[in-house]
């Protein structure tokens, strides 16, 4: 009966459709089961190998940098280990929206803590709060355009209308990435709309475009903050359940010691630059976009010693770059260390000697007058008028407007404030009436504050930045640019005039009128202008500078706010005086604080602000000081730049980002008369003991030169006295001789090829050989006599005065000059040294050595500079200089020098810029050679106050 069931039943499935279905499906099933055990059981290993293959990546590994010392082993740059905050794109958000509110996360700890934003964005926040590019230079801002736009090419970025314009601003391309990106809908975790702030903003897209540079790695961490403090790393690892893919690993920060000092030297490092990494990579090829190099000074300079050799880790990543293994690791060579030749104590304490001298002179030179200089008063004579001083409080950006506007402004800034909003106000009005005033006043017949104003708008008008006047297209012969140089015309007509003869841009007065007659388009152009002046940050310091002249705001007011905005630490009894007292009490108290050295030369950026200062071993060529002041504190700079700093260093008075001993050149003055000393001496056209008489007016050429002594005179000259008296008769008379050819006719190309003979013998005729930016020197092409003196066309670096007098020092040897003394790896084990390097030999008589040397020494001991060297221990030969560049600002003042005398060590070079005189280059070089040889010591000079301006007057 089963059995009769069972075969009837087996009769009916073979012969039914699902059956066969079934069979199939389970023969199908048997095929996979027996694939995938091949697959995972037999061959799985290999299938496995064969995957892993596909995705292995080699990541490298970054070498410490290595460390730069003095020439004793003092410590001026190394690596400090720091805390770095990271981002890793694991694939955890699938939404931009939900990666947008995890970065906002993170800048919200970050800002908490006061950390910074780290990134390729090359866009910030100025001092106004908008947004500025950051871009070094204009090929640069198109080389970030180009990766933020994803571009290939330079050459594909297009004009303002197409898409990817190069001339966009930054606050349009600010707003042009925060909707890319889709920052302006970010909202909470409860759905609430969040409102950026102007920083949030560029902090956020910051992020977002470094994270994009290294899409395609993302088993690359990008660093977005460095140097985190311990209270934002520990939050940081609180939150890592909202901060998926955010780490904080250990890293190192590049720190200088005596950083400010040191900061024309050492340099300081940075993300590298495209142009730069071509460079890198033609020398050493593994490095890449990411990597931390030199960007100026040493650091650039040893970039390939100090870099070191990196490392490489081997690992297998998923399709998404989760990384599964590491396969293996080389570490990484630290760099190699390098040693200096420069001396950090003689370094530091020559820094701190020129500013004490440079503040000595400008308590010396400010006078509570408001016109003490005349179109007669001599370069050396001139004073500063007091409120030039407080001006500068506001034109070198000591003193903040905006924070005197601001809501965190005291009652007296508010006052200030207020003074300036309606000084601004009424300027504004009357320079309105009167463009738009048919019958306008001539420039010369405004008051001086509304001139000033007019040339100002002319100006801006002008600039490349604004465009409307095409500069380059204004007729100057014509009759009416005549008159605006001659003040006889007013504004108005001027402008009227260019914009019937085509020079003003009408295609940038937006009139609404698709033809325009003159005067619409002249009503446009003034309110544009108007407008223009508004956004003008220079107009309204020029507003500050006559609101001080006119007494409108006071010095008193001024030096209150000093203490409001924390320049200078509070006290309360100052504080009192200077709110009960009146100006005279303000003008003593502004003198004290620059003799106190709590207002820097460098802040107030007047005649002088700058200085350098050269200290060489003349036997080697090695150069022990180095100093150009001011400096700046290349801490800020480095690692993650202080954009904000940065971009106040630019817009300093002072310049502090230039090097004073490299590559601030002047006309050297009589400091050049040494050269052509021996040229007349070598070249046989006078004698050792031949005289000259000086008259005080030499005639011999036209127009005739003066002698500084003129209408006195020096009388009988010799080599010798002719050096020391400085006589410029006496070395236009060789120069004269130099001229002259066998015929007895004279040949002014003649003397000049002689005297540029023995300058290139000096080695003035090109670079000094220092390892840094130093700018080409130049010898003059401009009459024998003038370029005899120092004058004509003479321009040469401190480095450069540097290395003729050290030639001159060490009779005959010319020093390619060098701050390397050698470098060893990270053990300390030498790898090699930086020997002497001899550019050339001079062959000269040992008794014209003698006699030009004899006359550099009585400068100094019977000279007029010899009251002031008469208690200096060391007996030393120099030669001061004077060299006037403006009658409206003062000389520049230079004293070269070696010493001891008898046997000479070192040469010192001092220039000061617009210094005056050379007395106070003399009186620096003096303090120098105490410093050198132990009879004074750093921490005396650490404790002093500004040195007083010395009295002698020192005549060249």
């Amino acid at each position: 009966m089963i059995k009769e069931w069972m075969r009837v039943l087996g009769g009916k499935v073979r012969t039914s459709r699902l059956f066969l279905l079934g069979a199939a499906y389970a023969a199908l099933i048997a095929v996979m089961v027996v694939r995938l055990y091949r697959l995972q059981i037999i061959q799985g290993e290999s299938y496995l190998k064969d995957y892993i293959q596909k995705t292995e990546k080699n990541v490298s590994i970054q070498a410490t940098r290595g460390n730069i010392f003095d020439v004793n082993g003092k410590l001026l740059a190394y690596n400090r280990l720091a805390y770095a905050v990271t981002i890793q794109d694991n694939g955890d958000y699938k939404k931009a929206a939900d990666r947008n509110l995890m970065y906002y996360r993170l800048i919200q700890i970050l800002n908490r803590h006061g950390e910074t934003v780290t990134g390729r964005l090359e866009i910030a926040l100025d001092e106004n709060g908008e947004y500025c590019f950051t871009a070094e230079s204009r090929e640069a801002k198109r080389r970030f355009l180009r990766d933020l736009y994803g571009l290939r090419r330079v050459e594909d970025l297009t004009d303002e209308n197409g898409k990817y314009p190069a001339d966009i601003s930054a606050e349009d391309l600010i707003q042009n990435r925060e909707k890319y990106y889709g920052l302006n809908k970010l909202r909470d975790a409860d759905g609430n709309a969040i409102t950026l702030t102007p920083m949030e903003r560029l902090e956020l897209i910051n992020i977002r475009y470094t994270m994009g540079l290294t899409a395609y790695q993302r088993y690359e961490k990008t660093i977005v903050a460095n140097d985190v403090k311990e209270p934002t790393r520990a939050e940081i690892l609180e939150n890592r359940a909202l901060l998926l893919g955010v780490d904080c690993v250990q890293t190192t920060e590049r720190v200088y010691n005596d950083a400010i000092p040191f900061s024309s030297i050492i340099g300081y490092v940075g993300r590298v630059q495209e142009d730069q990494l071509e460079t890198l990579k033609s020398t050493h090829d593994d490095y890449s976009p990411n990597d931390t190099v030199g960007r100026t000074g040493i650091e650039e300079y040893m970039e390939q010693e100090l870099h070191g050799i990196k490392g490489s880790r081997v690992i297998y990543v998923d399709n998404v770059g989760h990384i599964m293994e590491v396969k293996s690791e080389t570490p990484p060579v630290a760099g190699n260390d390098v040693y200096l030749s420069i001396d950090r104590d003689l370094q530091v304490g020559i820094y701190h000697l020129l500013e004490k001298h440079l503040a000595g002179v400008l308590a010396s030179k400010l006078v509570n007058q408001d016109n003490p200089n005349t179109e007669r008063t001599d370069s050396t004579a001139r004073l500063i008028p007091i409120k030039d001083a407080y001006y500068q409080l506001i034109g070198n950006n000591i003193l903040s407007i905006r924070h005197m506007q601001s809501g965190a402004a005291t009652e007296n800034e508010k006052r200030i404030a207020e003074k300036l909003a309606a000084y601004t106000a009424s300027s504004e009005e009357n320079m309105r009436a009167e463009l738009m005033n048919p019958d306008a006043k001539n420039i010369s017949e405004l008051p001086d504050d509304q001139r000033a104003f007019m040339y100002f708008l002319y100006n801006l008008l002008a600039s490349d930045e604004v465009g409307i006047l095409r500069k380059d297209e204004i007729p100057v012969t014509e009759s009416y640019y005549t008159r605006w140089k001659a003040d006889s015309i007013s504004l108005r007509e001027l402008l009227y005039s260019g914009i019937r003869d085509g020079w003003v841009d009408a295609s940038k007065l937006d009139t609404g009128k698709k033809y325009a007659g003159e005067d619409e388009l002249y009503a446009q152009l003034v309110t544009d202008a108007m407008e223009q002046l508004k956004e003008s940050p220079s107009f309204g310091k020029l507003i500050c500078q006559y609101m001080i002249r006119g007494n409108i705001v006071g010095g008193k007011e001024l030096c209150l706010a000093l203490y409001d905005q924390g320049i200078l630490e509070h006290d309360a009894e100052e504080e009192r005086m200077l709110a009960t007292s009146g100006e005279e009490y303000a003008y003593r108290f502004f003198v004290r604080q620059v003799s106190e050295i709590k207002l820097t030369p460098a802040q107030l950026a007047l005649d002088p602000c700058t200085a350098g200062c050269v200290v060489t071993d003349i036997h080697t060529g090695k150069v022990r000081a180095l100093v150009s002041y001011p400096g700046y504190d290349n801490n800020r700079l480095t690692n993650t730049m202080d954009v904000a700093y940065y971009n106040r260093l630019l817009a300093d008075q002072s310049l502090p980002l230039y090097n004073n001993a490299t590559q601030a050149r002047k006309a050297p003055g009589s400091t050049f008369k040494p050269i052509t000393a021996l040229a007349g001496l070598e070249e046989h056209v006078i004698g050792i003991n031949d005289t000259v008489n000086c008259t005080g007016l030499y005639d011999a050429i036209t127009p005739p030169m003066r002698c500084w002594i003129y209408p006195g005179s020096h009388g009988e000259e010799t080599m010798v006295t002719g050096i020391r008296n400085s006589c410029n008769f006496f070395f236009a008379e060789i120069a004269h001789r130099l001229a002259t050819d066998a015929k007895g006719e004279y040949d002014p190309k003649l003397g000049m090829e002689r005297i540029r003979k023995y300058a290139e013998m000096f080695g003035l005729g090109k670079k000094s050989g220092i390892e840094l930016m130093e700018n080409e020197p130049m010898i003059s092409d401009a009459s024998p006599e003038q370029s005899a003196i120092g004058q004509g066309t003479h321009s040469f670096a401190n480095v450069q005065l540097s290395r003729y007098v050290t030639t001159l020092a060490n009779r005959g040897t010319v020093f390619d000059l060098s701050i390397l003394d050698r470098v060893t790896n990270w053990e300390g084990t030498p790898i090699r040294s930086y020997e002497p390097k001899v550019d050339a030999t001079i062959h000269i008589q040992k008794e014209n050595w003698d006699t030009v040397q004899r006359g550099m020494r009585e400068v100094v001991e019977f000279g007029s500079p010899s009251k002031l060297f008469k208690d200096l221990e060391v007996n030393i030969a120099g030669k001061t200089g004077t060299a006037q560049e403006s009658k409206s600002r003062a000389n520049h003042a230079f004293f070269i020098s070696f010493g001891p005398y008898e046997n000479p060590q070192v040469a010192v070079t001092v220039n000061i810029p617009y210094g005056y005189t050379s007395t106070n280059a003399a009186s620096i070089s003096k303090d120098v050679y105490r410093l050198c040889f132990g009879y004074t010591s750093l921490d005396y000079i650490l404790k002093t106050g500004a040195q007083r301006a010395s009295n002698v007057n020192i005549i060249d």
